[in-house]
């Protein structure tokens, strides 16, 4: 696409873990009252959107921990922001909630509640939505069988790429082009 940033290495989280937003913002997921070119209907649908890709793999960290409410309250308070029911504040803490519930998990049931919490900050910031998709393959293929992870990461972003509504459609992927190494190369398929 014409014009799109270009995409630096990641940051670096203080526990070593690689950060899957850029350095330098793209303009394209800042609102337009912040100086960006996104419109609020479709910032509310990249919101929605990611709530899609975390719900859809939800039952991998609800299978581990049936009790814990954290990522699933996340993903509905994701969507409440879209509707303009909630705060992105109020959103975004429901987030911090559902990656505190992954915190000490592995594999599956852990990328999906990072998922979750991904899902849950896009009110704050937009590009989160690339997160709760790429911790949302990342989930499907921790699942998978050995032989089959990448296939099942795959298949999972096949589904997400079908859900997306037309509005948003390029931007989405393209963002996904964009940054696919910074997202552990999640979108390739």
């Amino acid at each position: 696409m014409a014009g799109s940033p270009s995409v630096g290495p990641p940051f670096w989280c203080s526990n070593g873990q690689a950060m899957i937003l850029p350095k330098v913002r793209d303009p394209r997921f800042i609102t337009l009252r912040r100086g960006g070119t996104l419109a609020d209907d479709d910032h509310h649908l990249l919101a929605i959107w990611a709530a899609d890709c975390a719900g859809h793999v939800l039952h991998l960290f609800e299978q581990e921990r049936p009790g814990d409410e954290r990522p699933r309250r996340a993903i509905e308070l994701g969507r409440a922001w879209a509707r303009g029911e909630v705060s992105w504040w109020d959103a975004r803490a429901a987030g911090g909630h559902a990656n505190a519930a992954a915190r000490d998990l592995r594999g599956a049931a852990r990328h999906a509640a990072y998922a979750a919490g991904q899902a849950a900050a896009v009110g704050h910031v937009a590009a989160h939505e690339l997160g709760a998709a790429a911790y949302a393959i990342r989930a499907a293929r921790a699942a998978g069988a050995e032989d089959e992870r990448e296939a099942a990461g795959r298949v999972e972003c096949r589904w997400q790429r079908a859900q997306l509504p037309h509005e948003i459609r390029e931007l989405v992927l393209d963002d996904q082009r964009l940054r696919n190494a910074l997202c552990w190369f999640a979108s390739d398929g």
